[in-house]
């Protein structure tokens, strides 16, 4: 499986990417990643999830495209349209891009 994370945004507008492929990761870190994005229904959700309108300015926005075979998709989302099933796999990704 492969992943590629981006973070956008912010207060300080900084961009933060990381690319994972889990083949490279330790078995513990790569099944971890594989559960997230299997209880998210990663390939399920919508290309695009719009927050409501509301003064977002200085939230982040985060791009996640996952890679497994064949299969290859796509998620644009914001911080607050986020559903909860997402938010633990971009809250992993996001600590691992600032590691790299």
């Amino acid at each position: 499986m492969k992943i590629m994370f981006e973070r956008s945004g912010g207060v300080a507008g900084m961009r933060v990417t990381t690319t994972v492929n889990t083949d490279t990761l330790p078995a513990n870190e790569a099944q971890m990643l594989r559960e997230m994005v299997d209880k998210a229904k990663f390939f399920d959700l919508p290309a695009v999830l719009a927050a409501p309108k509301s003064n977002n300015a200085d939230r982040f926005q985060y791009k996640l495209t996952v890679e497994v075979g064949n299969r290859r998709h796509t998620v644009e989302t914001g911080e607050t349209a986020a559903p909860p099933t997402l938010q633990p796999l971009i809250q992993r990704l996001g600590e691992m891009a600032k590691k790299r």
